[in-house]
This record gives C-alpha cells, structure tokens and sequence, in this order.
C-alpha cells in the first residue's frame, strides 16, 4: 500500500492530481480539507480520506498532522504533496496566530507540517512544495512584484519591514510571490538535512506555471474571477498557460516517481504543458537565505 499526504487537493489541478492518485492500485491519499459552513470536513475529496485542515491556523495545522499520524498506525508516507496556496488583493490580512496571511498559508503552515511528518517519512520518500515562477524577477510573470527578501520575521509581520510596500495591492502581490520564494528555499533546506539525506528523500519544488480554472484567485475580483474561468476553457488559443489536465499529470508522475529526476536539479516547472527542469531564482539559490528561512521559521512556531 502506498500513502500519499496532500494538501489542495480539493480545486483545480490539485483536485486532479488527487483523483489520479486515488485511482492508483494500491494507493491511499490522506487529504487536508478545509472545514464546511457545518463545522464538518468538506468531503469532496472523493476516494481519498478528507481530515480536516484549516492552513490560516497552525492549531489546526498540528491537529491535521496528529490525525495523520493516527490515521497511519505505523504506516509510513511515500508521499508528501503540500500543494495549497492562496493569493490575497491586499496584504492587510492577518491569521489568528497574528501573521500576514499570506505567508502563513503558504510557507509557514508547510512548514510546521514537514517538521511534524518528518518522523513519519519511508525510506525513499518524496516530498513535493508547489511554488510558482512569480518568485524569479527574471521570469516574464502575471505579477510584476517580485521578492525582495525571504527574512521570515518580516515577512511574517510585514509592518515592521522598513522597506514594506505602501500600497494594499503591491503588498498583496509581493507577499504572494514572497512567499513562493520561500517555498523553492524550504524545499532546498530539507533536501539539505541529514534526515533527509540519511532517508534518501526525493525533495522536489514544483510550479505549475500559469494555470486558469484554479482556486488561487478566489479572492480577486469578480471580473478577474470570470477571466480566469473563461481562460481555463481556451488554454489551446494562448500557450502561455498551461491546461489543468496537463499540470495535474505532471504533478502525479512527479508524485509517483514515474518521472527521473536530472541529475542535481529539484526544480520542476510546466511549460507550455510539458514538465521542464530548470533553476529557480538567485535568491533562491542562496544558502544563507536557506539556512536563515528555516531556522527563523522555526523560531517563529517555538520550535527547535
């Protein structure tokens, strides 16, 4: 049997990417799912097991990761898929901990759940962070505010950055793609562990490029949310972006280990609807801001 845990794998290509996996013989997915109006865990997750999983609250995040563990007995993860992520207009929210949303959701909270699953990893083992091409200045993206840094703290708390954005929406955009940033460094510093190395983990960064018909927008406007949608249905007219069907087969060959990682590379992006390896950005590529990311990141949650 093989168990694969996962995050987003309720909308979008995510959504896909779980039903190919749960349709797999032998495979177990063990899915994170936010709560219905109810209180009950949305159980769209079909053949995979729905825990409940709220990202915007690390006490939910710890209770996911005990339920997981529960739910295990013994069994170790093959798979490790942290793919959720949200994207805000603005950057004035906040969670319940006191931490720019953003940020939160989309690294902390992943984070906290490598750290609590580690012990749980299978020799072998892959673990797989999505994170998105807007993080590299380089790169010609939707979003043309690009990270300045990866300081955890700052991020984290946002007023305090001497050098934070005055305007709502720069702020909204460069806490996305900040964040992403730290993604692609997170994904380096484990693969950088001795756990990991010991394990012989597969650690791997994955970006979907450009994909309409995704929840990541959910939060934009209604005109921009109608754009999207209407996109989705006519990825063929513009090769810029990616079909969902296509990053979701990508991200279960990657999942799965149908895929052979080059050689030195733990980069995996779709282009024009084919899996590519490349580098991630500069900055990306800096062990200090690796090392600091992750040590900061622990310090914020109490960790060790």
């Amino acid at each position: 049997m093989k168990t694969i845990v996962m995050t987003g794998g309720t909308s979008g290509f995510g959504a896909d990417t779980r039903r190919r996996l749960a349709a797999q013989p032998g495979t177990r997915v063990l899915s994170g799912t936010r709560r219905t109006a109810s209180g009950d865990p949305d159980t769209a997750s079909g053949d995979a097991d729905a825990l409940p999983l709220d990202l915007a609250r690390l006490d939910s995040v710890r209770a996911f990761a005990r339920a997981v563990t529960d739910r295990l007995d013994g069994t170790p993860i093959d798979a490790l898929v942290l793919n959720a992520g949200l994207s805000f207009r603005t950057g004035d929210r906040r969670t319940v901990d006191g931490f720019e949303t953003t940020f939160a959701v989309n690294h902390l909270a992943h984070y906290l759940l490598i750290r609590l699953l580690m012990p749980n990893l299978a020799p072998k083992a892959t673990v797989i962070v999505t994170t998105s091409g807007t993080h590299d200045p380089d790169h010609d993206t939707l979003l043309p505010t690009p990270p300045r840094h990866a300081d955890a703290r700052l991020l984290a708390r946002p007023d305090t950055d001497p050098e934070r954005d005055t305007d709502p929406r720069s702020a909204g955009g460069r806490a996305y793609t900040s964040s992403k940033l730290c993604n692609v460094l997170t994904v380096r510093a484990l693969a950088a562990r001795p756990e990991a190395r010991s394990g012989q983990w597969r650690v791997l960064a994955f970006d979907p490029g450009p994909t309409p018909g995704t929840g990541l927008l959910r939060d934009a406007s209604p005109t921009m949310r109608l754009a999207w949608r209407i996109l989705s249905r006519a990825t063929r007219l513009m090769p810029r972006f990616n079909r969902r069907e296509a990053v979701a087969a990508a991200l279960t060959d990657l999942t799965l280990g149908a895929v052979t990682t080059p050689p030195g590379h733990y980069y995996a992006r779709v282009v024009h609807n084919q899996l590519t390896w490349t580098a991630p950005s500069r900055l990306a590529r800096s062990d200090d801001a690796r090392d600091a990311l992750w040590a900061d990141s622990a310090d914020l949650l109490s960790l060790p």
